[in-house]
């Protein structure tokens, strides 16, 4: 029959084991979210950009319907 003091050495082991697997888990976890961020904060910059491109170019082709105008009303 087992006795406790036979099995606190291999629980031990154990949850040695355990531990440093969780904490390389959360390791990995924290640096694939960090890594999520970044992509989502570039993502965000270049909507940005792109969104002000585009407000740039609406001016640009108010201004060119507003010559037009102008010109055929000259």
């Amino acid at each position: 029959m087992w006795n406790v003091s036979d099995l606190t050495p291999v629980l031990g082991v154990c949850a040695v084991g355990l531990t440093a697997v969780c904490v390389v888990a959360i390791v990995f976890w924290y640096k694939a979210r960090d890594k999520e961020l970044q992509v989502q904060r570039e993502m965000r910059i270049r909507e940005m950009e792109h969104q002000q491109k585009m407000r740039e170019l609406e001016v640009e082709l108010e201004k060119a319907k507003a010559s037009q105008v102008y010109e055929r009303t000259a």
